[in-house]
């Protein structure tokens, strides 16, 4: 298991998750939802751009992705 806030590393990962937390009604609400492909490369994105996700952090992340596969 690695947790990681870093792009280049999660791209390594063989399954890869989401974890968020919410605050609702003064408590904290934590989810962990397991990420196809096509999620994943999504959050590498995310985590690449921020929120804006556009085509170059897309490509950015399939990029990654593709390059990671050992």
């Amino acid at each position: 298991i690695c947790i990681t806030h870093l792009a280049q590393i999660a791209a390594f990962s063989d399954h890869h998750y989401r974890i968020s937390k919410e605050e609702s009604e003064g408590r904290t609400v934590t989810t962990i939802k397991a990420l196809d492909q096509k999620e994943k490369t999504q959050e590498i994105a995310r985590m690449l751009g921020g929120l804006h996700v556009s085509e170059t952090t897309l490509k950015n992340a399939e990029e990654l992705i593709t390059e990671s596969v050992l």
